[in-house]
């Protein structure tokens, strides 16, 4: 995909030159200078060979990278502590796959939305003074990503945390007793099934949009001497006291993109070999999104999965994970249904 860039004419004595070419012959003309180039710059004098090296090259350092980072407790591990009530854990980075229905043993139809965690590590740990002062935090990363589309000190940060550069970096707030060392690998077995999480993400957008789609009013009759009203609003405000719109008037607007949580979603299945989670209902953002997924803060909720895997689920610990967790009222397709005596 191409981009436009412009370069500024400047003057130098009687004369006019270029930023970047302030060596050439001078300009005639006053203006700016459209010129097309590629976003991916690193690429613009390499031969095809070339350009399938240097792909693999970065492809096995990423992996050389993320192999060094598998066991997170082979190397002066930080201290683990036990859950309390009341602990709060870190979260997950994942991409939004699609969505797929299921079925309970009881007959009953939900449908979930698929959920995969990439190439998720904790990034960097933020005490209570360099955060908020009230709260420790982790900065988690998800999905990797080419490190020309990322700045210097970005690149540093990723690189002290020995994990290649990852598309987006998410703030989760924990406890002091949750904590994890930089670089350690998160996967969906951080979640269990009958857990309830949120889910936040940026929805899709919509453009500007009037007040039916918006805000659902049931807009104008149809009939009955209404002329090119059909659609509209109505009256926006009281009459001659306060003679004003109030604050907040749900009017015609931009709808859409705009950060949303959906709270208290079910885990019905997780998939420990893709690490894939199964949640119920629908979740905002468009598919292939990358969106944050943490524990329910609902009260009601809460207390559902008394003893996860704190501070997270290492491999080292649960070696022998099953390749499917099921919720205990999920339907197993696999599983004979009928018995014959």
């Amino acid at each position: 995909m191409a981009a436009w860039t412009c370069r500024f004419l400047l003057q130098r004595g009687t004369r006019l030159v270029s930023l970047r070419a302030a060596a050439e012959s001078p300009v005639q003309s006053v203006g700016f200078i459209r010129t097309v180039k590629t976003t991916t710059w690193f690429e613009e004098h390499l031969t095809e060979d070339n350009q399938e090296y240097m792909r693999k090259s970065v492809a096995e350092e990423y992996r050389r990278q993320t192999a060094e980072k598998l066991n997170p407790l082979k190397d002066e591990p930080w201290q683990q502590h036990e859950w309390t009530e009341g602990s709060r854990r870190v979260g997950l980075v994942a991409v939004k796959l699609g969505m797929a229905p299921i079925w309970t043993k009881t007959g009953e139809r939900h449908v979930v939305t698929m959920l995969q965690v990439q190439d998720c590590h904790v990034i960097n740990y933020l005490s209570k003074e360099e955060y908020d002062g009230h709260t420790a935090a982790l900065l988690v990363g998800g999905k990797n990503t080419s490190p020309f589309h990322k700045s210097e000190s970005q690149v540093e940060m990723f690189t002290n945390a020995g994990v290649p550069p990852k598309q987006k970096v998410v703030t989760f707030k924990v406890s002091d007793n949750a904590l994890i060392k930089p670089g350690t690998p998160l996967y969906a077995a951080h979640f269990r099934p009958g857990q309830y999480v949120d889910v936040t993400a940026k929805s899709i957008g919509k453009g500007f949009q009037g007040v039916m789609k918006r805000w659902g009013f049931k807009g104008q009759p149809a009939s009955h001497g209404q002329t090119k009203t059909h659609r509209r609003p109505g009256a926006s405000g009281p009459g001659g006291d306060p003679a004003k719109v109030f604050k907040g008037k749900k009017m015609p607007g931009k709808m859409g993109n705009v950060f949303v949580t959906s709270y208290g979603l079910k885990i019905w299945r997780v998939n420990t070999k893709f690490n894939v989670l199964y949640v119920n209902g629908s979740v905002p953002g468009h598919r292939n999104c990358l969106l944050k997924i943490r524990d329910t803060v609902l009260p009601t909720r809460s207390s559902t999965l008394l003893n996860p895997p704190f501070p997270t689920y290492f491999t080292e610990k649960e070696a022998d994970l099953e390749e499917d967790l099921y919720d205990e009222n999920l339907f197993v397709h696999t599983e004979p249904s009928l018995t014959m005596t």
